[in-house]
Order: C-alpha cells, then sequence, then structure tokens
C-alpha cells in the first residue's frame, strides 16, 4: 500500500449528544468544542476529538448480551480504579453486575448506555 490515512477524529452514534459530550468532558478533561441538539464534541489539548451525533432510534448494545450488536467501546487509562469508579459513576456511569477480566480493569456504562473500560495506567 502506498497510500496511509491520518485519523481525524473518532464520531460517535449517539441517543443524546449533550449527555455524551458533558460526561466524557468531565471524564477526559477536555475542551467542549462544539455543542448543538444533534451533534457535539470534545478535543484534547493535542488536537485528539471525539464527536457525538445524536441517531434517532439509538440504542445501545445490552452488556453483557453476547448476542447484542457492540458498536466500540473506549479504554480509558487511570491512575486508580477505585478513585476512577467513584468520581465517574458520581458523574453519571453505572457499573453493571458483570465484571470480566478479574479485576483488571472495570467495565463501566456511560449516560446513554454505551460500555467503557477504566484500566491502570501502565508504570514505567
Amino acid at each position: 500500500m502506498t497510500v496511509t490515512a491520518d485519523l481525524a477524529m473518532v464520531n460517535l452514534d449517539s441517543s443524546d449528544p449533550a449527555a455524551h459530550v458533558d460526561f466524557y468532558h468531565r471524564v477526559l478533561g477536555w475542551k467542549i468544542t462544539h455543542r448543538e441538539p444533534e451533534y457535539a464534541m470534545i478535543s484534547s489539548p493535542d488536537d485528539v476529538a471525539i464527536g457525538f451525533g445524536r441517531v434517532d432510534g439509538f440504542v445501545p448494545p445490552r452488556w453483557p448480551d453476547e448476542t447484542s450488536a457492540k458498536r466500540y467501546h473506549l479504554d480509558l487509562y487511570v491512575d486508580d480504579l477505585d478513585v476512577a469508579e467513584k468520581e465517574f459513576v458520581a458523574a453519571g456511569a453505572t457499573k453493571p453486575e458483570f465484571q470480566p477480566g478479574d479485576g483488571r480493569w472495570v467495565v463501566l456504562l456511560d449516560p446513554i448506555g454505551q460500555p467503557f473500560c477504566i484500566c491502570p495506567r501502565p508504570r514505567g
């Protein structure tokens, strides 16, 4: 292959872009760079962006239902799993009962029900 591409940004389907952008703004600390009812976006200090676009009838996957369509999930590094879990739940996440991985990471659901994982930040 002679042509390569650069990732411009990630866009995620959402039933509620405002709730999505507010939650990930708080969790990641990124700046909200666009907000309207149909679409919202956050950007990191080094210009990595995540957009959230309204999709009518959007239904998040059912966790941990293996027959449910899984669209995506984010893995986020944190310094302390317990502290991050408490803060993210206070920000609107929920913790499902089923947790894979023997405690090496934690699965949470964002405010619209989309799974994401918090993982210990690698040391060294």
